[in-house]
Formats: C-alpha cells, sequence, structure tokens
C-alpha cells in the first residue's frame, strides 16, 4: 500500500503555492474559500507540520513548503503535459509529428502522398513552430536538425534519419563578396555561418548580417536578391533545380544528422517506427 498525502490536498496546495492565496486557488479551482482551508489543514495535519507563512493578505511558502513544492511541481507539469497528450490522442487518432514550417513545408509535406499510398490507415497531423520553440509539443515524434539543446536522454533515445550538408545560396549574379553584400542568418541559429566557415576553410567576406526566424524567409529573401543564406540542401532543392538559386560552393557535411525523436508514450509504437521508416527512405532519395 503507498503511503501518500490525500492527493486533492496536494492539488489543492500546488494551487496555493503557485497563485499566493487561499482565494485564488478557490476561484481557480471552483471550490470555496471554507473548502480549500479545510484541504489545505489536512495536508498540514497529514505532514504534522505548517506548510505556509502569513504575508500580508496572502500566504508564503516557509522552509517545509518550499521543499514539498519543488517536489509536487515537476510531477504536477509532467502529469498535466502526459493527460493531455492521451485526451488529444484519444481525440485525434494518428500521429502527432512535430518538426520547424520550413521542414513541414519544403520535405515532409510534399511527400506525405505517397507515405499515405503505402500506410492509408496512417494519419499525420502536424505541429509546425520555429526552431527557438521546436519542443516535444506532446507530439509522438519530434523532427529537428539539432538536439544539442535538448536532455541527454532525449539525445540518446533519438533515431538518425539523414546526413545534412549545408551551404551558401543566392540568387543568379548576386555580387556575394564585399562591403554591400549582405549574410543572411536564421534568428535562432546563427552558429552555422561560423560551422560552415570553419568545416568549407571558405571565408566569403560578407557584409552586414540580414536575420529572419524562419529558414523559409532565409531562402525567400536570397531569391529576392537580398542576400547569401546558408540552408540545408534538401531545403532549395526546387530553387536549385529551377534556376532560382545558385550554390557557388555547394554543400559541406555538418556533423550529425538530422534526427527523430520519439515522444515518451510512443516510444516503439508501430506507427511511430513506420514512419520513420518511411522518412529515412523518403529523404534518402532526396
Amino acid at each position: 500500500m503507498r503511503s501518500l498525502p490525500p492527493l486533492s490536498a496536494l492539488k489543492v496546495f500546488e494551487a496555493i503555492a503557485r497563485t499566493g492565496s487561499v482565494t485564488a486557488a478557490a476561484q481557480e479551482l471552483h471550490r470555496t474559500h471554507g473548502a480549500i482551508s479545510r484541504q489545505l489543514r489536512l495536508l498540514q495535519d497529514h505532514a504534522g507540520a505548517a506548510l505556509f507563512d502569513k504575508q500580508g493578505n496572502g500566504l508564503r511558502l516557509n522552509e517545509h513548503g518550499a521543499a514539498l513544492h519543488a517536489l509536487v511541481q515537476p510531477l504536477f507539469d509532467q502529469l498535466e503535459a502526459g493527460y493531455a497528450g492521451i485526451v488529444q490522442r484519444a481525440r485525434y487518432p494518428g500521429l502527432h509529428v512535430a518538426c520547424s514550417a520550413t521542414f513541414a513545408m519544403r520535405c515532409l509535406v510534399p511527400r506525405l502522398g505517397d507515405f499515405y499510398r503505402q500506410r492509408p490507415d496512417i494519419r499525420i497531423r502536424l505541429s509546425m513552430t520555429s526552431a527557438r520553440e521546436l519542443r516535444g509539443e506532446g507530439a509522438d515524434l519530434l523532427i529537428a536538425w539539432d538536439l544539442a539543446t535538448y536532455p541527454q536522454a532525449d539525445r540518446a533515445a533519438a533515431v538518425p534519419l539523414a546526413a545534412v550538408a549545408f551551404g551558401p545560396v543566392c540568387a543568379p549574379g548576386y555580387r556575394a563578396k564585399g562591403a554591400a553584400s549582405a549574410r543572411i542568418a536564421h534568428d535562432f541559429t546563427t552558429s552555422a555561418w561560423t560551422q560552415w566557415q570553419a568545416l568549407s576553410g571558405i571565408d566569403l567576406k560578407l557584409g552586414r548580417e540580414l536575420t529572419f526566424p524562419h529558414a523559409h524567409l532565409c531562402i525567400e529573401a536570397a531569391v529576392s536578391g537580398l542576400g547569401v543564406a546558408l540552408v540545408e540542401q534538401r531545403l532549395v532543392r526546387k530553387e536549385l533545380d529551377d534556376g532560382t538559386l545558385v550554390a557557388p560552393h555547394g554543400f559541406t557535411r555538418f556533423p550529425g544528422e538530422l534526427m527523430a525523436l520519439p515522444g515518451a508514450a510512443r516510444t516503439d509504437g508501430p506507427q511511430v517506427l513506420a514512419f520513420i521508416g518511411w522518412l529515412r527512405g523518403a529523404l534518402g532519395e532526396a
């Protein structure tokens, strides 16, 4: 038998600790002030210690309360996120994939028809966001170029999909050198230029820098003749083929690979494995 405090009282405690008052917690939980106070007394009696000190019209966590709050807050966050994922999958069955908007538009969506022909039983739901905001989003699968900021456990669980190679691209005839030229950079991956220069041994000596929050906007800026953008080769395949962009220095292989990070609840699910297998093959053919 588990030796746990009353879970309803823990919920009340967490709300009071987060909002700073019994009144605010009562409003959030749609309970009366008296009911919230009784739940708090129940928890404190169970713990055998007070958890709050009075502070003006509100409450302040004391030493014992702060220790309990540090314990329960991440558990409530994890429970909330996990439950939301279960509800989401129950309401919208299929595979929830999170990736950058540029990857979705230029690499994934154009190939989804082939996936659906192979696996008509699996529906894909996409979450698209910027590189800085790209996290699990409650998704079954996260696709990202760089997992350096993720916990080691996540990086260890990620599945390699394809090698990546970056290169500078610009509109035909653009003067890619000198003070009048411009380097186009992604707001959140500006180190890519430094990495490319170190790996390629080439210094383009570009002038000013223009930054954009999405790789797609960087590409469009290059097409418009605003400067030189550094992008992964798959993202500009169409522009290179139709001649609206050129890659005068080719593409340089970067360390690491495009990775697929399964969500905790669907690590080895058959739909996840099927999609990863298909995507690996599709990217290999790109």
